[in-house]
């Protein structure tokens, strides 16, 4: 059971692959898990689902103060917004051009950058300080880049290392699946461990090549933060990537909750 008290925030990431979930008590972070994006999944399921999890940790689903959702995923909305009601007893806020979150947005149409993209920006400029770039590693692969002034002035956005996989097994009929992972040495002495270290090297050298180029562009740039389900893999071997934060979306979450609660 938990000891933290304060204001209960349930926080949530919905991606393409995963949707994670967060509960802020005050401002600790008391539990976290990622579940499987699915877009069939009702209120129901996400209720059944969190519920044992709320017991554990002591605490009252219908006692949520707030629900906040950042969501890539539009047809889960509607879900969302049921579990917030029948579930929480709230109303979910999500994430969309015009709330207030403490950056500005330097894009051609604010309204093109993903939430969850706003979200991990605000929290690696908060965290590190300006000027950052963070690397998000999930369905997509995106670099997006605060100035030195704390402005979201965009990024990159790439084939994750998932899609770029999947892509070869799908293609080349005589390749097959294999896990995504440091491979013992760099020179495969049989298909699976060449084609590892095709995924894991080529995916290091895709991501150096965008921040050493980045690096150029920004000569103070001085902090690269990762964040997503392969982050710790990648950021292994990469040259350039100094942080990695799983929780950076749920931090960022929660600084744009304050910051809207209070506007």
């Amino acid at each position: 059971m938990t000891e933290a008290s304060g204001e209960q925030v349930v926080l949530i990431d919905a991606g393409n692959t995963n949707t994670v979930f967060g509960v802020y008590c005050g401002d600790e972070l008391v539990e976290h898990l990622r579940l499987s994006t699915d877009r069939e999944r009702t209120a129901d399921e996400y209720g059944a689902l969190l519920l044992p999890l709320f017991a554990r940790l002591g605490l009252d689903l219908a006692a949520t103060d707030a629900m906040m959702v950042s969501s890539v995923v539009p047809p889960i909305n509607s879900t969302m917004e049921s579990l917030a009601r029948d579930y929480f007893h709230t109303t979910a806020v999500f994430i969309e051009p015009g709330m207030r979150t403490g950056m500005p947005i330097r894009y051609d149409n604010p309204a093109e950058v993903g939430a969850d993209r706003i979200v991990n920006s605000v929290a690696a400029c908060e965290v590190y300080g300006p000027p950052v770039v963070v690397v998000d590693f999930g369905t997509a692969t995106t670099f997006d880049v605060i100035n030195s002034e704390g402005e979201y002035v965009g990024g990159v956005i790439t084939p994750g290392i998932g899609i770029s996989a999947e892509a070869l097994f799908s293609r080349a009929s005589r390749l097959y699946r294999v896990d995504v992972r440091k491979p013992e040495t760099l020179v495969g002495s049989n298909t699976s461990s060449a084609m590892q270290s095709g995924i894991y090297y080529g995916y290091i050298g895709l991501v150096d090549g965008i921040l050493k180029r980045l690096h150029e562009e920004i000569p103070d740039l001085q902090n690269v933060v990762a964040t997503g389900g392969l982050a710790a893999l990648i950021a292994e071997g990469s040259e350039f990537i100094r942080e990695v934060n799983p929780m950076l979306t749920l931090i960022g979450l929660k600084l744009i909750y304050d910051r809207h609660r209070v506007s």
